[in-house]
């Protein structure tokens, strides 16, 4: 369990993000395209997870605008942005905010992706939510850097997460 702060008030997440050097978890999530994805629909390709709470939050949006950015200067990497968001409303954010090189993903069909990544929000106005968190996996699936973000409000370290993708 990860302790994180809400404006400053202690929450927390159901587990802990996968361990540096692990075998990243498996996942299905649903696309834009209502097409379920896994982590096998990205092999071969470095994986940027930008998890977060909800696009339609201020620094989620920031967050996904800054990967999409700097995503198309990386060769051979995904830049998944996961959420709890209908697939609809985050492709919507998407195609409005012009986003091409991020790949919007929704727990729509299953919630396991946020117990299996530790990043569900188990108590608080939040809870059942998924905190903010980066996961960097190699073209090998192998986690090779995470980033529990300690305060909601808070944009992640992308210098150290653009770092562990090159």
């Amino acid at each position: 369990m990860a302790t994180i702060t809400l404006r400053g008030n202690t929450i927390h997440t159901e587990g802990s993000l996968p361990k540096v050097g692990e075998k990243a978890p498996n996942f299905k999530l649903t696309g834009g395209d209502m097409q379920d994805k896994t982590l096998e629909s990205f092999a071969g390709k470095k994986k940027i997870l930008n998890i977060v709470p909800s696009l339609d939050t201020p620094v989620c949006a920031i967050s996904t605008r800054r990967f999409n950015e700097e995503a198309g200067k990386l060769p051979n990497t995904a830049v998944l942005v996961v959420s709890n968001d209908l697939p609809f409303a985050q492709k919507r954010f998407c195609t409005t905010e012009g986003l091409a090189n991020v790949t919007a993903l929704s727990e729509l069909r299953t919630r396991d992706f946020g117990h299996d990544y530790g990043v569900r929000i188990s108590d608080g106005p939040l809870a059942g939510v998924m905190s903010r968190a980066i996961v960097v996996i190699d073209e090998h699936d192998k986690v090779v850097y995470t980033e529990q973000v300690p305060e909601i409000g808070q944009e992640p370290d992308y210098a150290k997460a653009l770092a562990a993708a090159k």
